[in-house]
């Protein structure tokens, strides 16, 4: 294999490791359900995406056999992700998830009034 090859491949699993990083990131920053299962749902799918890519690209441009299983397991990622976030959001639409209060604790912490400030 090629320095070309090699270093392309480094390329895309070092932005399928960024894009799974962001999601990670976003998932624990953002505030709302749906932003929360926005960012990560998004981001998994193409950071697995780019990982699976530099894995058959290594396997196809390298010595050894591509192997069908990496295709499947891409087809069924891009199938399931975006399938299955569609069904977590409407189950929040049908319990009104944007409407209801905040939980107890759920604010980050350094915000609100701590103990013995005035209101």
């Amino acid at each position: 294999m090629s320095w070309v090859i090699a270093i392309l491949l480094v390329l895309l699993l070092a932005a399928g490791a960024f894009f799974i990083l962001v999601g990670s990131i976003g998932l624990v920053k953002f505030s709302e359900f749906f932003k929360r299962l926005h960012a990560p749902t998004k981001a998994s799918t193409l950071g697995v995406g780019c990982v699976l890519a530099a894995s058959i690209g290594y396997h196809w441009l390298g010595e050894t056999d591509p192997q069908p299983r990496e295709l499947l397991i891409t087809a069924f990622l891009f199938i399931t992700a975006p399938i299955g976030a569609h069904l977590m959001a409407k189950a929040a639409l049908s319990l009104h998830m944007a409407e209801r209060p905040a939980q107890p604790g759920s604010e980050p912490v350094g915000e609100g009034r701590g103990p013995g400030e005035d209101a």
